[in-house]
């Protein structure tokens, strides 16, 4: 079936319907002679006369009741998968799909998904973990998650939370046991745990200080890709390791940890949510972007 016969066969419904083609011209918002001309060209495609039509009146042909029968459902459901879409336009519903770094997960989606899920039920977050950088265009998403100074300049950026430090802490046993360190030199002398990131690079510890920066090179006994076991490693007195503060807050209020050269803790911007400029936004992802945002 060739598109132009799905219009001529809406027409030809809506006459039907009316029993005339003015009301049905009149239904459908056009010309009455535009409504004529559907009907003749779907007849001439056919090759049969599907309306019998007199100076008052337009009856069904026996072929014409046939083809309204066997019409009818179908029409129904493009009309309902019709307002399916529109529904979708104006309520929240449907897939948000998210990338996001492990840590950003952590800190700021997790603790929010079940308030979310109480008050989006239709939404599904479809999150995907990934430290390294993504082009969410290319790769489908809706949105994504990253440090503020990594953003490309043609997204639209909402911020997630405020400003962010990454200081390097120790257990108190670790610190009793190594000394402190006074200088960010003084950490290539001590039992530092690196962060391998999904891409295979390592977390490179940099320091800033009245706007003097410095990058210091480790190699520490112990390299893990997982915050978790970073943090507990740190815990049990392994070494020191450099983590953005959310992660490390509540060990650090409880005593467990130590912040070590909170003078030279490395700022960030903080997280946003980025997304594509895009007009006509689906309720689903502006819901998201409203109840995560700072």
């Amino acid at each position: 079936m060739k598109r132009s016969q799905l219009s001529q066969l809406a027409v030809f419904a809506a006459v039907a319907d009316h029993g005339s083609f003015r009301a049905a011209a009149k239904d459908l918002a056009i010309a009455p002679s535009a409504v004529s001309q559907a009907v003749a060209q779907l007849e001439t495609a056919l090759g049969i006369t599907l309306l019998s039509r007199t100076t008052r009146s337009v009856h069904l042909t026996e072929a014409g009741q046939k083809l309204l029968t066997e019409l009818a459902p179908a029409l129904g459901n493009i009309d309902a998968a019709l307002q399916t879409v529109q529904d979708m336009r104006d309520a929240p519903a449907g897939t948000v799909k998210v990338s996001t770094p492990r840590s950003a997960a952590h800190i700021f989606l997790a603790p929010k998904f079940k308030s979310f899920g109480e008050a989006y039920p239709d939404i599904v977050l479809d999150i995907h973990i990934e430290d390294q950088f993504v082009d969410i265009v290319a790769a489908g998403f809706d949105a994504g998650i990253r440090l503020g100074e990594s953003l490309a300049k043609d997204m639209i950026a909402v911020p997630l939370g405020r400003p962010l430090r990454c200081p390097v802490v120790a257990s108190p046993a670790y610190l009793e046991q190594y000394g402190t360190p006074q200088h960010p030199q003084d950490l290539i002398a001590h039992r530092c745990i690196l962060k391998r990131y999904s891409s295979g690079g390592l977390h490179q510890w940099e320091f800033e200080k009245q706007g003097h920066r410095l990058d210091v090179t480790l190699n520490g006994p112990l390299i893990l890709d997982d915050n978790h076991l970073l943090i507990q490693a740190a815990l049990d007195g392994a070494g020191l390791v450099s983590l953005l503060e959310p992660s490390v807050a509540d060990y650090l209020q409880k005593g467990m940890l130590t912040e070590v050269l909170p003078d030279w803790a490395q700022q960030f911007p903080g997280m946003y949510i980025y997304y594509p400029n895009r007009r006509n936004m689906r309720p689903a992802l502006r819901a998201f972007i409203d109840f995560f945002k700072l």
